[in-house]
């Protein structure tokens, strides 16, 4: 009886081990997922300096996806079609979380998240939050949606920005600018807390 339980145990350890080695997982995504805080060395030092967690408060955190240029030409082609709603970044539509209200390119934005996506010129972007959360793309993006609509002007970079990024930057006690940058399209957009 207790050879029979035993080999029944080996068994079954075979088995659910073979099963465990033949599961693969999925390749690294050509466009990572990153998070950009404000103040912008918030999560750092919060992993260096655990004595300041409770004392210096996020006021902003947001979620993207950044693809690489990879030799590309990006806006005003299928990737970033100008006049037409964009991701910002690729895969779902980065999300935004506001810790309190704010106001953001001069609209009063009450606390809470919301997905942020812009509608590219050559000369100005419109960025958008939308109450839509988790949208893949801008595929299914409907207008009626939106909380507010922030048009900035388009400045160039002084060099190339191969990833798409999102950084934050203190302007003052109150204030800051979110940048968004890609290629040598850069944007920024003001935020008061």
């Amino acid at each position: 009886m207790k050879k029979t339980a035993l080999l029944f145990g080996l068994l079954f350890l075979a088995l659910t081990g073979a099963n465990a080695q033949t599961f693969t997982f999925r390749g690294i995504d050509k466009s990572p997922m990153d998070m950009a805080y404000y103040p912008d060395d918030y999560a750092h030092d919060r992993k260096f300096a655990p004595a300041k967690i409770g004392t210096d408060k996020a006021m902003v955190r947001i979620v993207y996806s950044r693809p690489g240029k990879n030799g590309r030409e990006l806006f005003g082609t299928k990737l970033a079609p100008y006049g037409k709603a964009w991701r910002a970044g690729a895969n779902e539509a980065p999300e935004i979380k506001f810790y309190q209200d704010v106001t953001f390119g001069g609209k009063k934005i009450k606390a809470g998240n919301y997905a942020l996506l812009a509608i590219p010129t050559e000369k100005e972007w419109t960025i958008i939050l939308s109450s839509d959360l988790d949208q893949w793309g801008a595929y299914s993006y409907n207008e009626a949606l939106d909380v507010a609509r922030v048009t900035v002007p388009v400045q160039k970079s002084d060099s190339v920005i191969e990833n798409f990024s999102i950084q934050f930057a203190k302007k003052d006690a109150k204030t800051a600018t979110m940048y968004m940058g890609w290629d040598t399209v850069l944007v920024a957009v003001p935020i008061e807390f």
